[in-house]
């Protein structure tokens, strides 16, 4: 037998854990699920003073660095605060167009929400705005039961609701430490549901790109294209090459600052330029007369206060709290993926929680100053990360930038095209659409990939909700598929060695004559536990039939290693007591190995214990092997009914040894 037969001593007993107090146990389950970044030990040993200044600092990470801010901060900020101000002008006018919204809201939400969060947010590189896929996403939802055209009043109204209850939904997720409920949005969902949105808003671009008057208002391609190409009399070639020169410029432009990185301000300051550009084409050549629309007159001055304008009471609440989780979820997966991102390259942490309050807060405070929903945008932060921004004082330059704009500014953008914002929109869409993500779950793992299309086909074809529903359920599936089948798989010697390996991954592990040596890689609950008691039964009698094919010693032992069993229930226990049962009448003998400290309580107080016996639990497989492999030698069948004359043989053996 080699290796394994010839080193056998004898084994270490496996310790019961103590018993631990209710209370204690459940107390520590409790700290491990909601707090696992353990964030009270900062305030341990310090006296009440310090806690609370440790405590507002918590919430207002502002504090914590505001002190140690220099002038050399502050110039970085002034450039990345301007760069993206610039790109934040004119895409949160063309995302409040694409929500249905008046466009002033836009710049409107890039005012007050990026102070809140300069205040409360974690992240130093997130610039915060409105976003395309939680406008459309409000579009599209609040749309189905009221009129964006017919019924202005009252879908202003929902949209502020719904910005309150996602800033709600958002900042309690955060303070109940209950962000794991965001992870249920894998990465593959997000790839495909990005990509899906992204190639809905391109293809609602075409109202406006081919200067159509009526359009659809469902979302799904066919709809779309139904829509597009039964007025192809009514299409205007003016619009049509006005949108594809401004489209063809900014694309062009993110070409070069791609491949130059220094150029990054080329493409940032490319959506305003092109604003200003159409502006004064339009302006000059009164194009607004020949079907060139435009954005019209905008509002002078600040935001003005909407609290009065929640909606709390009307018929159409229940819409706004579930169109608000929902964009809330959406956003807090994108603004917190953005965050963690940008802070791996430079090498710091974020608090998902405190993002969480960061952005639920001022979104609350938003809804409450005339804004729509906000979060942390890809491109606008990549800008800020690429402009070399310090701090969140960045989000306060643009604030400021914005404040001045409103204040003074809108008046010029009276003759902006609105042809122009769609290829603003068409463009920033493009880069949503991650092909090479997709292409790379394909080579990974094919069902990952088959939730990327599955969210993206469902966002296309179906709507935008249809999506991400199929996408989360799909990804559940995926969990609820591990938990209920879990791998078990065979386990064989490596020749020379004491290691034991799955026989399916190293071919040249060999197995032990006599012996089945089984691992459970999941934990056992009530939804595994009657199919594990068959796939172990299974392996036993395959087992059975390949000895007997090859004439080789019966099957004698099986052990199963519990390594991978972090857990184990009631319904695993009258499982290991069956399959104890089934192998008795068998005549084998059952034989655990590594079994973790969670599981040996079990086993304890529901005393399996006492029918496996504890002489046969060992701290590792190959203890494990060399004592069955020592009681094949000694006896020839082992006796399994008259086990106390086994363990009196054993017991003496290890004196012996010991002596």
């Amino acid at each position: 037998m080699g290796y394994a037969e010839n080193q056998y001593h004898p084994h270490q007993r496996v310790e019961i854990p103590l018993p631990q107090p209710f209370v204690k146990s459940f107390g520590n389950s409790l700290k491990e699920t909601f707090f696992p970044d353990d964030p009270l030990r900062q305030f341990k040993g310090q006296p009440w003073p310090r806690r609370v200044l440790l405590g507002f600092q918590y919430f207002f990470p502002i504090l914590e660095w505001g002190p140690r801010y220099n002038l050399q901060f502050l110039r970085a900020d002034l450039v990345s605060g301007i760069t993206i101000a610039s790109l934040a002008i004119p895409q949160g006018i063309s995302y409040a167009k694409l929500a249905n919204l008046p466009p002033i809201l836009g710049l409107y939400s890039s005012f007050v929400p990026p102070l809140i969060y300069a205040m409360m947010g974690s992240s130093r590189d997130l610039a915060v705005g409105t976003v395309a896929v939680a406008s459309l996403l409000i579009a599209s939802m609040l749309g189905k039961e009221v009129n964006p055209v017919e019924q202005p009043k009252l879908y202003l109204q929902l949209a502020f609701t719904t910005t309150f209850f996602a800033g709600v939904f958002q900042a309690s997720l955060g303070l109940l430490r209950l962000g794991f409920v965001v992870d249920f949005l894998s990465h593959a969902t997000i790839v495909g549901f990005m990509a899906g949105a992204a190639t809905v808003v391109c293809l609602q671009q075409l109202k406006w790109i081919l200067g159509l008057q009526k359009f659809t208002h469902e979302t799904d391609v066919v709809s779309v294209l139904r829509s597009v190409f039964s007025q192809t009399h009514q299409w205007r070639w003016e619009s049509v090459v006005l949108g594809c020169s401004f489209l063809f410029f900014l694309l062009i432009t993110r070409f070069f600052s791609k491949r130059r990185p220094r150029l990054f301000w080329i493409s940032a300051m490319a959506p305003l330029t092109s604003v200003v550009l159409g502006s004064l084409l339009v302006y000059f050549t009164h194009a607004e007369r020949h079907g060139i629309q435009v954005i019209g007159a905008l509002k002078k001055g600040l935001n003005p206060p909407s609290l009065t304008e929640l909606e709390f009471g009307s018929s159409h609440l229940t819409l706004a709290i579930k169109t608000g989780i929902i964009t809330g979820v959406i956003a807090l997966a994108e603004g917190i993926a953005v965050g963690r991102s940008f802070a791996m390259f430079k090498n710091y942490h974020i608090d998902g929680n405190k993002e969480m309050i960061a952005i639920g807060m001022m979104n609350v405070a938003g809804s409450c100053t005339s804004c729509y929903l906000t979060t942390g945008p890809f491109s606008r932060s990549a800008v800020n990360f690429n402009a070399g921004c310090k701090t969140a004082v960045s989000n306060i330059v643009m604030s400021v930038a914005v404040m001045i704009t409103l204040m003074f500014l809108t008046p010029l953008f009276h003759y902006t095209p609105l042809v122009v914002l769609s290829s603003i929109i068409v463009a920033a869409m493009l880069g949503l659409i991650d092909y090479e993500a997709a292409i790379h779950l394909w080579s990974v793992d094919k069902f990952d990939f088959v939730v990327c299309i599955a969210a993206y086909s469902g966002v296309v074809f179906g709507s935008v909700e249809i999506g991400l529903v199929l996408a989360v359920a799909i990804s559940l599936l995926r969990v609820v598929l591990f938990i209920v089948r879990p791998r078990t798989f065979t386990l064989g010697n490596i020749p020379e060695t004491p290691v034991y390996r799955n026989t399916e991954h190293y071919p040249t592990a060999v197995s032990v004559p006599g012996i089945l040596i089984l691992e459970i890689a999941a934990p056992i609950y009530f939804a595994n536990s009657g199919y594990l008691r068959e796939r172990i039964s299974r392996w036993i009698d395959e087992e059975d039939d390949k000895l007997q094919s090859s004439q080789g010693p019966s099957l004698q032992y099986v052990i199963l290693n519990m390594a991978a069993v972090g857990a184990i229930d009631t319904s695993g226990l009258s499982m290991l007591d069956e399959i104890k049962k089934n192998l008795d009448r068998r005549g084998l003998k059952l034989v655990l190995a590594n079994p973790g400290m969670e599981v040996m309580k079990k086993v304890k107080k529901s005393k399996v214990i006492e029918k496996i016996g504890q002489e046969w639990i060992f701290l590792t497989v190959g203890e494990a092997v060399g004592a069955c492999n020592y009681m094949l030698h000694k006896f020839n069948p082992p006796p399994t009914k008259n086990e106390d004359h086994l363990q009196d043989n054993w017991s003496g053996n290890n004196n012996n040894n010991n002596v």
